[in-house]
């Protein structure tokens, strides 16, 4: 399988929905208000989202806190809804982390900014 097109009729599906909440909503609101909005739609379209699920970090063998994502779609994407300016390196670094620590392969960074939505794939 092509790593670029993991899971690539569910991100598409995601992208979707996330397209809807945005036309709907509109920019300018706080990111929490579109996370909370993508999972209710991700859920009308069938999906199973979890919001908040927690995964322990460890270093060493030793407990070091507790990672938390935003949205894990189907037990196999990670969704973050950002409001950026523009995605920065950061922000990719951020879900390369994410997704060595749940083992999952693919996080989709949603941008709720601007009148047209903005994506990025990130792929373990």
């Amino acid at each position: 399988m092509d790593h670029d097109l993991a899971h690539k009729e569910l991100s598409e599906s995601i992208i979707g929905a996330a397209m809807t909440v945005l036309n709907t909503l509109k920019p300018g609101l706080d990111e929490k208000l579109y996370e909370r909005a993508l999972a209710i739609e991700l859920r009308k379209r069938g999906h199973v989202v979890e919001s908040q699920r927690q995964f322990p970090v460890y270093y060493s063998g030793q407990h070091i806190g507790t990672l938390v994502p935003d949205l894990i779609v189907d037990s196999q994407v990670i969704a973050d809804p950002k409001v950026v300016t523009e995605f920065c390196d950061t922000h990719t670094a951020q879900m390369i982390g994410y997704l060595k620590i749940t083992g999952l392969k693919l996080a989709l960074l949603l941008n709720f900014k601007n009148a047209s939505l903005e994506w990025k794939r990130i792929v373990n």
